[in-house]
């Protein structure tokens, strides 16, 4: 398979297979590919692959890796205050180097709004998610009273599964201890999350972090406050739209999602992934551009289009020789 692939006129990145030096391992994410470099470094390379349903979808978003890497750049370094966090360098827009930490087998999935999937199973009788009791008559889009902590499962392949603090804690994937911690982490990087979304006219309506244990201390690890991990609306316009139980503006890959459903794939044994057309394809990449400059405040600059894998290879080769000294 080409690793590079062209939708419109625009080359994307759907794979890569470098030998690094000091490689141990190359792991082929939903979208992303890490290399572990021995003896505690990693490599994440952000591709332009999207997922949803838990499935890679056939083709690439053009400046998808571009725009997710450096949003959770600027994320990661605006709240090492609250939690340490993996991150060593970003020698590429597309590239993260860091700290490799022993990752926790959970997601902490929050939420602050009753929407996307939780709604699909609200609206079809759902009362509790993951241990957490909701009450009756709550519209879609609704505020909860305090944002919920909904984790899941973190699976090596497939479907990650809700599970509830109480089994996490009794199966052994997190002691009680870190989950402690864990728990309060999630609500802290959310508090900061929905404020600076709040101070670029949008809601943080959900989002997900992931953590890891190194030298026996919890950070956090992988992106965070992506529109691949989170889920915006535009904060003007919100009480109107909702108080008529009309769509919220967004900005999220929950679009995707609803555009697969409209052409009848939500994942499921049998069911095919609909056409991409480059119009298609385009819209998602504007999308994703257009939240990369909403959130950050700063005009997106894409990062030069040609001979990406050997531009990717010489700026990761450079910071490993920095690092090593």
């Amino acid at each position: 398979m080409s690793t590079t692939t062209s939708t419109s006129e625009t080359p994307t990145l759907l794979t890569t297979d470098f030998k690094l030096p000091g490689q141990e391992n190359l792991y082929h994410g939903k979208v992303r590919d890490v290399y572990t470099i021995a003896p505690d470094t990693l490599v994440m390379v952000a591709t332009d692959r999207i997922s949803a349903f838990d499935v890679v979808l056939p083709k690439g978003i053009p400046f998808k890796g571009q725009v997710l890497n450096q949003i959770a750049t600027y994320f990661l370094d605006a709240t090492a205050d609250i939690v340490p966090n993996w991150k060593l360098a970003t020698p590429d827009p597309m590239v993260t180097v860091g700290r490799k930490a022993q990752g926790l087998r959970v997601e902490m999935i929050i939420r602050g709004y009753l929407t996307g999937s939780a709604w699909r199973d609200y609206a079809a009788g759902c009362r509790e998610i993951c241990g957490v009791k909701l009450p009756d008559g709550m519209r879609e889009n609704e505020k909860f009273p305090e944002p919920i902590i909904t984790p899941t499962t973190k699976a090596d392949a497939g479907h990650d599964e809700n599970i509830s603090r109480e089994e996490i804690i009794a199966q052994g994937l997190v002691s009680a201890a870190d989950y402690e911690k864990v728990e309060a982490y999630t609500r802290a990087l959310f508090a900061r999350g929905q404020q600076m979304a709040a101070d670029k006219g949008l809601i943080l309506v959900d989002t997900k972090y992931e953590f890891g244990l190194l030298n026996g201390e919890v950070i956090l690890i992988d992106e965070i406050h992506t529109p691949d991990s989170s889920r915006y609306f535009y904060a003007d316009g919100y009480q109107e739209r909702f108080e008529k139980g009309e769509p919220q503006r967004q900005l999220s890959k929950e679009f995707v999602r609803q555009w697969l459903i409209e052409h009848g794939f939500m994942g499921k044994a049998g069911q095919q992934v609909p056409e991409m057309t480059p119009e298609f394809v385009d819209s998602v990449s504007k999308r994703y551009i257009e939240l990369y400059e909403h959130i950050t405040g700063r005009t997106f600059e894409p990062a030069p289009e040609t001979n990406l894998q050997q531009r990717l290879e010489t700026n990761i080769l450079d910071c490993l020789n920095q690092i090593n000294g």
